[in-house]
């Protein structure tokens, strides 16, 4: 079996020693990090995340870290998100454009306080397009990657398991909203939040110090509760259609043809970057759009865009598929050109492995 060769450039993180010890079954790179995808069994962690609680190493989340009199001014420029009614304490979930109107990166943004926020971004160079919008407009703001990673706890046993570390107050942590926590002498970030539907939190570890012991406490803590590693599950995720960067949307799409236009506020969302082109693209709508999508048959490995067939006209992909154990059907997330994306059209979805039935869908499954 290939292996990947270990390098400065291909990090580990605080939290690796833990991650080696539950004996990961695959990685996967993210932001220059190593980040685990499978422990048992992609089906078996799917149904234990469902069930119990897992602690995720998501260090490969890198914070771009927004602090100077103009950092609130920049965040604005980013996204076509109206951010003037955001409170310290808020996570928001923001699309990040270019000036096309092009997706970027589709982070969760955290307000620390008027002049200091962090963007938790997906595997992209987002650090490099807000350094250089901060030196070509000149502003007074400091731009870096801090050193914070994150640790998620997720599943519907996480609450109880984050109440033992860190004290009853974390019941009261609303839903994409933080609060800071003490640890050993330290003050952390706990949001309501992570890459799951499942319920949980997201910790913002400062320095790479904490990460092990951290991580110990939490397995100490939830031995009764089942807790085990975890990462974020293909299953899970497209059930309920969490996008993936680079996967399911590129640069190529805009917010609302990947369904999220209601993150846009474009009409008030003075000063971002993208925002005459969102207008243009608000004004006469999406061609195509991401759709649900279910797959008949025993499908390959989704390693690459299927195209979506209508007899021998292409008018869409598929970018994401899994079987569901739960729905007892292939699960799929695909862009669909706007002819045929209404509910229940039949197409087909070209594979390696041949032509298989898929239909259009309006909701995802959870």
């Amino acid at each position: 079996m290939a292996m990947i060769s270990p390098s400065r450039r291909l990090r580990r993180t605080p939290f690796s020693e833990g991650v080696d010890r539950a004996n990961p079954k695959a990685f996967t790179v993210y932001n220059r990090m190593l980040l685990a995808t499978v422990f048992e069994s992609v089906e078996a962690d799917y149904h234990h995340l469902k069930n119990h609680v897992q602690v995720w190493d998501v260090a490969v989340e890198r914070q771009v870290e927004l602090r100077g009199p103009d950092a609130g001014r920049l965040m604005q420029m980013l996204t076509p998100r109206d951010l003037r009614g955001m409170l310290p304490g808020q996570c928001y979930y923001v699309p990040i454009v270019d000036e096309t109107g092009g997706m970027l990166n589709d982070p969760v943004a955290l307000k620390l306080a008027e002049d200091r926020w962090w963007i938790s971004i997906a595997d992209s160079d987002l650090l490099f397009w807000v350094k250089g919008l901060a030196h070509g407009y000149r502003l007074d703001v400091l731009v870096d990657e801090p050193d914070i990673s994150p640790l998620a706890v997720q599943g519907p046993k996480a609450e109880e398991l984050m109440v033992r570390v860190f004290g009853e107050a974390v019941r009261a942590i609303k839903f994409f909203r933080f609060s800071w926590f003490e640890f050993e002498g330290r003050w952390l970030v706990i949001a309501r939040s992570g890459y799951s539907k499942q319920g949980g939190f997201e910790i913002y570890v400062d320095g790479a110090d904490m990460g092990m012991p951290l991580w110990d406490a939490l397995f100490k803590a939830g031995e009764d509760l089942d807790v085990r590693a975890g990462c974020p599950n293909g299953i899970e995720r497209i059930e309920g259609g969490l996008l993936s960067y680079g996967n399911d949307m590129t640069r190529d799409n805009t917010p609302h043809e990947c369904g999220l236009g209601r993150f846009c506020s474009t009409q008030t969302a003075i000063g971002c970057v993208g925002r005459d082109a969102l207008l243009r693209v608000a004004k006469e709508g999406p061609v195509q759009q991401i759709r649900p999508i279910t797959i008949e048959g025993d499908l390959p490995p989704c390693d690459r865009a299927w195209p979506l067939m209508a007899g021998t006209k292409r008018v869409g992909q598929v970018t994401s598929a899994a079987k569901s154990p739960d729905y007892g059907v292939n699960v799929a997330i695909g862009m669909v050109r706007m002819t045929h994306w209404d509910a229940g059209t039949v197409l087909a979805v070209r594979t390696q492995d041949g032509d298989f039935e898929a239909t259009v869908h309006e909701e995802f499954w959870q």
